[in-house]
């Protein structure tokens, strides 16, 4: 009998769950879509949701897991909270203004449609300047696909690692983005 996910060391879960990177998929702003007229069925009307991550950067590589950012009040957060792990999520982490979710992963690995959610605050959306300034600029967008390219292998268990990797690139266009775009999403 294997073990649960709640039972896995980290190093156990990374094996389980390697970095797996593919060529750009038309389906995935499908299962975004799908996936948000779900949310939006059980959420609070109040909330805000928008495809981000690189399944939402068109044409590069990604880890095919769709990332979802809900926007939403922090009084709402135990309601939502209690409603996503009643339908399929599992909190991963949370601290007193973000709460990231997961939905795909079994005791087996990936499912066929995996998601990551992120409960933020409004206005705490970084993630969207970046997706957009990207998709605005394929060549920084192609950049950004070599650089998780050159990450992958060598980081394929160990998924902290290859996210710290990223961050600098991640920042510098974010920062270039709400300087080009001001604060648009506030």
């Amino acid at each position: 009998m294997s073990k649960r996910l709640s039972e896995m060391s980290l190093e156990e879960l990374w094996q389980l769950f390697p970095i797996q990177l593919t060529e750009h998929q038309a389906c995935w702003e499908e299962w975004y879509q799908i996936e948000k007229g779900y949310l939006l069925s059980v959420l609070p009307d109040t909330v805000k949701i928008h495809h981000i991550g690189s399944t939402s950067i068109s044409g590069i590589w990604a880890k095919p897991i769709i990332d979802i950012l809900v926007e939403a009040n922090l009084s709402d957060y135990d309601e939502i909270k209690s409603i996503l792990l009643c339908n399929s999520y599992i909190c991963m982490a949370q601290t007193e203004t973000r709460i990231d979710f997961n939905k795909g992963y079994t005791s087996d690995g990936f499912a066929e449609k995996v998601f990551h959610l992120h409960l933020r605050e409004f206005g705490d959306n970084d993630e969207l300047y970046f997706r957009d300034y990207l998709n605005e600029h394929p060549e920084i967008a192609i950049a950004y696909e070599k650089l998780k390219l050159s990450l992958w292998k060598q980081f394929e268990h160990n998924r902290d690692a290859y996210t710290e990797s990223k961050t600098a690139f991640v920042c510098e266009y974010t920062q270039k983005a709400t300087m080009q775009y001001g604060r648009v999403y506030g």
